[in-house]
């Protein structure tokens, strides 16, 4: 069955002067199965503090804070009560999200279908203050968008071309490949290890060692590859920068050149040059 669920996101909007604002929750209202639920921003919320420069984090946790106790004051009177009927339930949604004078408010309200509210809600959340479609494969489309403009650019568009290095028993994709499939010549591949988490660098870099290292084996890999790679400094002495470096390391022991993202001229040198002109693996 699908449920009408009408849904709002929560804004925060500290200097009305700019109408900057981040997104940071989500309400629903199902009235035709008395569906009332909620979910904030309540926790890790520094990436909206840090967005608006200057403002107090304590600013943001009172008002949000605010804003919770209120939505479980209503979650609690509409679970409480069969008087509300569904026109009375949108009159308390229309009152509910109506234009407000404060940091935290309503955007326009939206409809959509679902089979399960709650799982709605938390699709809805994640997309839209989760921020779940930038995942890892996003990412590092815009890197590849990156090189790709950067190869245009430089009148090297024509060079390179995504495909599929191997066979039938063992396969890999990338990005930017010169040559053809049967007889590929060089690889660039631009890699995101610009985790908060060092265990997810460590994971999503030993899948291109792996794909790396399972294609030398069986001679599948052309002898110029470039990995072009965003996240932290290497030699940074924390979590992250260690799993970095030992990424990068093991890269560049499987006879890969590894360079920074932003570092533009070795990209470039390495698209336009013969196996005799490479530039140096350390180039990062």
């Amino acid at each position: 069955m699908n449920i009408a669920c009408h849904y709002a996101i929560v804004r925060f909007t500290p200097f009305i002067e700019t109408g900057e604002f981040a997104n940071v929750g989500l309400v629903m209202l199902a009235p035709g199965i008395r569906f009332f639920g909620f979910k904030l921003l309540v926790n890790r919320y520094a990436r909206v503090t840090n967005f608006f420069e200057g403002l107090d984090p304590k600013v943001f946790k009172a008002s949000i804070g605010d804003l919770n106790e209120e939505m479980e004051r209503l979650d609690l009177i509409l679970g409480q009560t069969g008087s509300y009927d569904k026109e009375a339930l949108l009159r308390i949604w229309t009152e509910l999200i109506k234009p407000r004078e404060t940091m935290l408010r309503f955007s326009e309200p939206r409809l959509v279908l679902a089979e399960d509210c709650t799982s709605k809600l938390h699709e809805l959340y994640d997309y839209y203050v989760g921020h779940n479609f930038a995942n890892k494969e996003y990412q590092e489309k815009l890197l590849e968008r990156d090189v790709s403009g950067w190869l245009r650019d430089a009148g090297l568009q024509n060079k390179f071309h995504a495909a599929r290095i191997g066979n039938e028993e063992y396969h890999a994709h990338f990005p930017f490949v010169a040559g053809t499939e049967e007889h590929p010549e060089k690889i660039i591949k631009p890699l995101n290890l610009n985790y908060t988490d060092a265990a997810k660098i460590i994971d999503h870099g030993g899948q291109w060692l792996y794909r790396i290292d399972s294609l030398k084996k069986r001679d599948l890999l052309p002898p110029q590859v470039l990995f072009a790679v965003k996240g932290p400094e290497a030699n940074e002495p924390t979590p992250r920068g260690r799993a970095q470096g030992e990424i990068v390391a093991e890269l560049k022991a499987k006879n890969v050149i590894v360079v920074s993202h932003d570092n533009v001229a070795p990209i470039l040198a390495f698209a336009r040059s013969s196996p005799a002109t490479l530039p140096p693996p350390d180039s990062r």
